[in-house]
């Protein structure tokens, strides 16, 4: 099995060789992308990629650009505080000598993204040394082409790109990471002999993680919580988010997936919502409502206190 820390476990050869080039990029100061869906573990390979450099000693900060543009020139660019007249370094002035992570660039306002490359092209000019990474689960080729966002900010990035391939398509990797995640909480909570029951685990790795690692992780942790005398079983999954999709995994004997309607209705929105990396207009197109319907029913589903529609921005 290949580890590199950070959560980065798994054997599979696509998402061995991200984390090779991660490895190699780390030598360098030249910006990178790091492409992949929601969850994938992109800011992660970001942190990988600042601690295998010679700048790990120095800090490393993201910038969160699905904020406003008011907050995310705050972030980048710091602020002064209009009652103490106190001003706050951005990152940018904060982490010199480090690294800055993008985290969804793609989200940057429109009016911000050529400004913000014109600051990073004269970083050198404010004596400013700043590694840059950013990360998009989004295909800024496209947006590009359809007037959404930079060519020169994207040109910018355009020497070094790591895409991580969805978790989905890396067989193993899910046992692995399942047991990793199991160890990782009886060692946070103080819990002894903590494991995984192998039918349990054969649920995980036949369940289709729609939002990658940082769901396995949340969902593996939550039934850790319902374990019975140290054992993970099919009986923990009963009270966590994912009851519904794992049971979805029984199937007919003409290979249907079973399921409630409400279920399947429920899963296919997500589907929806992460094919169009949440674009709730182009969802409610694909699945043939209405945008007042499709948000009434993400609504519903928030109120149920279901973990992807709460966190659904």
């Amino acid at each position: 099995m290949f580890t590199a820390g950070f959560d980065l476990i798994g054997s599979f050869p696509k998402f061995r060789k991200s984390v090779e080039t991660a490895q190699n990029m780390a030598v360098t100061k030249t910006p990178v992308l790091i492409t992949g869906e929601a969850g994938s573990g992109k800011k992660t390979l970001g942190f990988y990629i600042h601690k295998e450099s010679a700048i790990k000693n120095a800090l490393c900060s993201v910038v969160d650009c699905s904020l406003g543009s008011q907050a995310v020139e705050r972030q980048v660019l710091g602020f002064r505080d209009d009652a103490t007249g106190r001003f706050t370094k951005g990152a940018l002035e904060e982490c010199n000598g480090g690294t800055v992570i993008f985290a969804d660039i793609d989200l940057i306002d429109e009016s911000f993204q050529k400004r913000i490359y014109t600051i990073l092209q004269e970083l050198p000019d404010y004596e400013l040394d700043v590694r840059v990474i950013a990360t998009t689960s989004k295909n800024l080729s496209k947006l590009v082409a359809a007037g959404k966002f930079s060519r020169t900010l994207l040109t910018y990035f355009s020497g070094a790109q790591i895409n991580l391939v969805p978790l989905r398509e890396r067989g193993t990797d899910v046992e692995d990471l399942a047991k990793h995640f199991v160890q990782n909480y009886a060692y946070t909570n103080g819990v002894e002999n903590l494991t995984i029951a192998p039918e349990a685990l054969q649920k995980l790795v036949e369940s289709n993680w729609s939002q990658n690692v940082s769901e396995l992780k949340s969902f593996v942790h939550n039934a850790a919580k319902n374990a019975t005398e140290g054992i993970i079983d099919l009986a923990a999954f009963n009270h966590s988010e994912k009851k519904s999709e794992l049971i979805s995994l029984e199937t007919d004997e003409e290979g249907f997936k079973l399921m409630s309607l409400r279920d399947a209705e429920k899963l296919l929105i997500r589907k929806a919502l992460v094919y169009t990396s949440e674009n709730r207009t182009q969802a409610a197109k694909i699945l043939g409502v209405s945008i007042r319907t499709l948000r009434n029913k993400i609504n519903e589903y928030r109120t149920e206190g279901s973990q992807y529609f709460v966190n659904l921005r």
